[in-house]
């Protein structure tokens, strides 16, 4: 059975948090301890409790204390090879974005090309484009009259 979206929003009611609350650190526990066994690494959580004065460690508090020891023997460099504050987590998202975008416009551009240039076979009238749209086409007939002068000299070269 599926389940429905939770809305991540502060939730008021203190029993309904509460319950939240078990749930979702029960899971988080078991995901802690599914990550370390499968993916045979060292892994640990602390969970500082609002309704109850005492943490909640996994594996156990010497297992945590020795994770927690394993990584800051490590060099400055490799603990933060990976980390990211909030910034430059948005920064990348941002950029990530930003090419995509930039290469789905690339494609949209071709689609729009390819599309003009069936139309224009068929017979429909290219006097509706601009200078810009017809300057593109002649560059996407160009492009493409280049690919078949490609293609029909591997020919005549292959046996």
């Amino acid at each position: 059975m599926a389940r429905k979206k939770v809305k991540l929003a502060y939730i008021t009611n203190d029993s309904a948090r509460k319950a939240m609350f078990k749930k979702r650190k029960k899971g988080l526990m078991k995901k802690v301890s599914e990550l370390s066994t499968i993916c045979d690494v060292k892994a640990c959580a602390i969970i500082y409790n609002p309704y109850d004065s005492k943490q909640e460690v996994l594996p156990s508090l010497f297992g945590a204390q020795c994770v927690l020891a394993d990584f800051k023997r490590l060099p400055k460099m490799e603990q933060s090879k990976k980390m990211v504050n909030q910034e430059t987590f948005l920064c990348q998202k941002i950029s990530k974005a930003i090419d995509q975008l930039k290469k789905q416009c690339k494609d949209n551009h071709e689609k729009e090309i390819t599309h003009i240039m069936f139309q224009s076979l068929i017979g429909k009238p290219l006097h509706q484009l601009n200078l810009v749209n017809l300057n593109n086409f002649g560059w996407f007939i160009e492009q493409c009259l280049k690919e078949i002068q490609k293609s029909i000299g591997t020919l005549w070269k292959s046996p």
